[in-house]
């Protein structure tokens, strides 16, 4: 049984389908996620903060991230997959594409996820021409999060708006093949979605982007603490964790989720 692959994620956009992203760091709920239909996992970062218990993503090295999309990709078979790069694991472009490689390599990952703006346009063509599809990732950036002052909504000025307008357009341009939008006013995620031609993906960016992506733990209700605005606890509707797996990706596709209450 073969992947979906990245040019099915791009006719699924042309058609206007929506994509259903969660994040997974193991097997069995790699397993559960493909089971209920998701498009694409996303091996995050975030399990520095809801696997290790660390208070940021900051911690986590390439050797945590190869670790965990191994398990990923041993627990799916259908199922697109994405490996976050962590931090400083791409300071320049050699160092990006021998992190890369391991992460594809070793890892099995089908594309790798990085953050930043026009700054790291030059390290996303270094990889693109290297046969690495890469994703970009624009708007609340977590590993940037003691510089941007903590988890707070991105692009609400107009000056700023406009910069990630242009850093999307730059990244595309640059090789980009798919873009995560966080923490974003959803009426900013539409018009970047309208002006790229690559998959959109939105958490915390309203409903307009080509597909929606949660942390796992969150829509679980399992995270400690308060949980993201833009999340929701689908676990309390269902009462089964495969359930609410799945009622979270018809939701993503018939496009109920998000709703108001969850976009900024």
């Amino acid at each position: 049984m073969s992947r979906l692959s990245l040019t099915t994620l791009r006719k699924m956009t042309a058609a206007q389908e929506k994509i259903a992203v969660l994040t997974a760091y193991d097997a069995s709920f790699s397993h559960a996620l493909e089971e209920a239909g998701i498009d694409v996992i996303l091996v995050g970062d975030s399990l520095g903060m809801v696997v290790q218990g660390q208070e940021s993503t900051v911690p986590v090295t390439v050797d945590d991230m190869v670790y965990h999309t191994a398990n990923v990709v041993r627990g799916s078979e259908k199922a697109f997959v994405i490996a976050d790069m962590p931090f400083m694991s791409y300071a320049n472009a050699e160092q990006a594409i021998r992190n890369a490689a391991r992460l594809m390599a070793e890892g099995g990952a089908q594309m790798i996820k990085l953050e930043g703006g026009a700054v790291i346009a030059d390290t996303v063509a270094q990889l693109s021409a290297r046969g690495i599809p890469v994703c970009a990732h624009l708007g609340l950036l977590p590993q940037s999060v003691h510089r941007l002052g903590g988890y707070i909504v991105q692009g609400r000025e107009a000056q700023a708006a406009e910069e990630l307008i242009a850093d999307a357009i730059n990244l595309q341009q640059a090789g980009a093949d798919m873009l995560v939008l966080e923490c974003v006013p959803a009426e900013l995620a539409a018009r970047v979605t309208k002006e790229l031609t690559i998959p959109v993906i939105g958490i915390g960016a309203g409903k307009d982007c080509d597909g929606q992506v949660l942390v796992l733990y969150d829509m679980l209700g399992l995270t400690p603490g308060r949980r993201p605005r833009f999340s929701h606890d689908f676990l309390a509707d269902t009462g089964a964790i495969q359930a609410a797996i799945t009622k979270y990706v018809q939701d993503v596709k018939a496009g109920t989720f998000p709703g108001p209450e969850q976009q900024f």
